[in-house]
Formats: structure tokens, C-alpha cells, sequence
């Protein structure tokens, strides 16, 4: 069926163009490794599940460092349109409309804006919760970083370039939007603290997590390695 767009007023008073045209086909992390495609599809196969444990076992395993000296403003200023060399980079949107654009269903852009999501349909993948969103009520829906910003900063960030940090913080392979109090809870934590409360989803998780630290060489440490592993076997 040909898609169409309309016009609808959101809750916070804002006209909105609604986009009917795409249908957002979710995608598990080994069929995604650029992290262009939405949502966290769980890895149930017995081959797909060796192949998460050999990417994971790639991953360096390293020390923890301090948190002192980290803060956001470590990884640029939030969300913005300033990494180079990654997905939607540059592209005139901010990091979080474009995952939220690029997970959410029946999604809803401020009239005369092709970037400012105002609405849309989310199906979290850390809690199996079906989220009906609105711009007004933005902490519902947050974006995850799946290796958070403060574990990287003590795994070594500390030590990168301005411009590599900006690039893991809007890098879509490392963001997930989520509902909020998950995402809250997780907080800094690695895989060995801290899982998604949806056992089905945990080893396509920590194969994100992996995916991510292999990219940029970040290590992890032996605890969470050990727990990563756990999840896929």
C-alpha cells in the first residue's frame, strides 16, 4: 500500500507531519553491524549465537580507571550534528531525532521539520513495553548508549581525541532509544552489573556491546567480558 502524510496537532500543541510511508523492520546486531537499521532483535540460533561469542571474545580486556575529569561535555555537546564519519553525520538533524526517526513507528515530525520527531510508536527492546510518546513527555523515551559515556571515559576515552569521543557518543551503532526509567537504572554499568530486565534480548545486547568496543578498541573489563560471554553460550 502507498504511504501518505498528515497532518495531526500533538499534545503539545505543535503541528505535525505524520509519515505512513515506512515500515520499520527490526534487526538483530549481527544483521546490523553499521547500526542504520532499527530495534534489537534477540539471537536465538545456534550458529548465530557461536558467532556472537567469537566477536565478543575479540573484545581486549583492560583495567578500570578513575571516573575524575569525566562529564558529558567529555563527548561534545549533547546530541549534536557535529561527528564526522558516521552514520547520519552532518545530516542537518540532531543524534537523538535521528534515532528516534530511525526506531520508532508512526513517527510524527514538527510541521515543516523533516528532522524534530514530536511523536511516535517505540517498542523497547530492553523491556518488551509497547511506549505511545509524545514530545512533551521526552524522558519516557530516552536514547540509550549501550556502552555508556562514563564506562568508556574510564576504559580509556580519557586518553581519545576529542574527535573519536564524539563519534562513539553519536555513533548509531551504540544508541538505542529505550524507555527512560531502563535506561535510568542502567546508568553507567557494564554487562556485569547491569542487563536488560528481557532475558531473550541480553546476548543480542552484549553482542551490541561488543560490536561497539571492537570498533573503536575499547576494552572492557574481565567481569563484564565473562558476563558478555555468559549471555551468548
Amino acid at each position: 500500500m502507498a504511504g501518505v502524510a498528515i497532518v495531526l496537532v500533538s499534545l503539545a500543541g505543535h503541528a505535525a507531519t505524520k509519515d505512513t510511508t515506512r515500515v520499520t523492520e527490526r534487526a538483530g546486531p549481527l544483521e546490523n553491524p553499521d547500526g542504520t537499521r532499527p530495534g534489537l532483535v534477540a539471537i536465538t540460533s545456534r550458529m548465530d549465537r557461536a558467532e556472537a561469542v567469537d566477536l565478543i571474545r575479540r573484545v581486549r580486556v583492560g583495567s578500570q580507571g578513575s571516573k575524575r575529569g569525566y562529564t558529558r561535555t567529555r563527548f561534545g555537546e549533547n546530541w549534536a550534528d557535529t561527528a564526522r564519519g558516521v552514520p547520519y553525520a552532518r545530516n542537518g538533524c540532531r543524534t537523538r531525532d535521528d534515532l528516534l526517526a530511525r526506531d520508532g513507528e508512526e513517527v510524527a515530525y514538527r510541521r515543516g521539520s523533516h528532522c524534530v520527531v514530536v511523536a511516535m510508536k517505540l517498542r523497547d527492546p530492553y523491556t518488551g513495553r509497547t511506549i505511545r510518546w509524545r514530545k512533551h513527555d521526552a524522558d519516557r523515551v530516552q536514547v540509550d548508549h549501550v556502552v555508556p559515556l562514563s564506562y568508556e571515559w574510564r576504559m580509556g576515552a580519557s586518553r581519545w581525541s576529542m574527535a573519536k569521543r564524539v563519534r562513539i557518543a553519536n555513533d548509531p551503532l551504540n544508541l538505542i532509544p529505550v524507555y527512560g526509567p531502563a535506561n535510568e537504572d542502567k546508568g553507567g554499568a557494564g554487562p556485569a552489573s547491569w542487563l536488560p530486565p528481557v532475558r531473550k534480548v541480553r546476548c543480542a545486547y552484549v553482542t551490541r556491546f561488543a560490536q561497539v568496543a571492537v570498533k573503536y578498541d575499547l576494552p572492557v573489563t574481565r567481569s563484564d567480558k565473562s558476563a558478555m560471554l555468559a549471555q551468548c553460550r
